[in-house]
């Protein structure tokens, strides 16, 4: 089984996942060596703090070999084919991550691996981040809510939109004009919605509109990683969008703060709301390492995978 955005899963699939993730975080040193005589490849075409080392630690932790690879010191899409890459690998290893510029590189690779490609971050998804934010939405709240995204519609919010459909959130993003998520994760989000028939996706401009009465408010950079947008451009389309004490006085008076991080502090968010009660965002960092290991358990474990 490849992961590489959510929709590979149905909803008892990120409950269970989410469960695991649980266990791990009560019980982190549990000794459940489930990735005992494993080794696990790990690609960065990209920098990576959260991504890289709940991975690897998790890795290890759980009695696995992490074997960690940057753009610089393996071949791939230089002087050897994805294709070629991908089916030597598989035959050193019993599962893959990436962290890649192209999503279609990774649609490529995992073509012609015969191990598991999880993907830990492309242009288009990050499905790992979004495990860790709706552990962290049920730590606090649970899934009949409303979310709240702002900012640019990218490659977390186009995994957030899916996530939300499945479990059944009512999310509204909202993003400025031209910087709307993907049109394949919000038709694939309205697919799910209605077979589960409940939770609703709304595309806005509005940042207020979104805001109302929301339980989560969340953000990403504005800026990503190999991102072309001009900083000019941006500084003058996206403050509005920025969440700040005033932006979130809209929303429920319970409302919680989330953000993948990095933080740009004082553009996407203020450091006085980063800091506030209210901000969940070190709770959502660790729960990448804890739903990461209940991955691994539902990828190594499930009897159909």
């Amino acid at each position: 089984m490849h992961i590489l955005d959510l929709d590979v899963f149905n909803r008892e699939d990120i409950i269970k996942i989410i469960d695991y993730g649980f266990y791990f975080k009560k019980h982190r040193k549990s000794h459940e060596k489930l990735l005992k005589d494993k080794n696990i490849a790990m690609i960065f075409e990209k920098p990576s703090t959260r991504t890289r080392m709940s991975f690897e630690i998790a890795i290890n932790e759980l009695g696995g070999n992490a074997i960690v690879m940057h753009s610089n010191e393996i071949h791939l899409r230089k002087k050897e084919s994805i294709k070629d890459t991908a089916k030597v690998m598989s035959r050193y290893v019993d599962c893959i991550i990436a962290r890649v510029y192209k999503h279609s590189d990774l649609v490529e690779f995992s073509k012609h691996s015969s191990v598991p490609v999880i993907n830990a971050l492309s242009d288009l998804a990050h499905p790992c981040q979004v495990l860790a934010d709706l552990m962290t939405i049920r730590e606090y709240k649970d899934f009949n809510i409303k979310l709240a995204y702002l900012g640019d519609g990218n490659n977390v919010c186009n995994s957030l939109i899916i996530g939300s459909a499945l479990m059944g959130i009512d999310i509204c993003v909202a993003t400025p004009r031209g910087y709307e998520p993907n049109a394949y994760a919000v038709l694939k989000a309205l697919e799910i919605i209605k077979e589960y028939g409940e939770g609703s996706i709304t595309l806005t401009n509005d940042p207020i509109e979104a805001v109302k009465d929301a339980d989560v408010l969340y953000t990403d950079v504005w800026v990503s990683m190999g991102d072309n947008k001009s900083m000019e451009d941006v500084l003058k389309i996206f403050p509005k969008y920025q969440i700040n004490k005033k932006l979130l006085s809209y929303a429920k008076d319970n409302a919680i703060v989330m953000h993948c991080m990095p933080i740009n502090r004082g553009y996407e968010m203020t450091d006085d709301v980063a800091d506030s009660e209210r901000s969940v965002i070190y709770d959502q960092a660790e729960n990448r390492l804890h739903v990461q290991k209940g991955l691994f358990k539902f990828l190594f474990t499930s009897p159909s995978h």
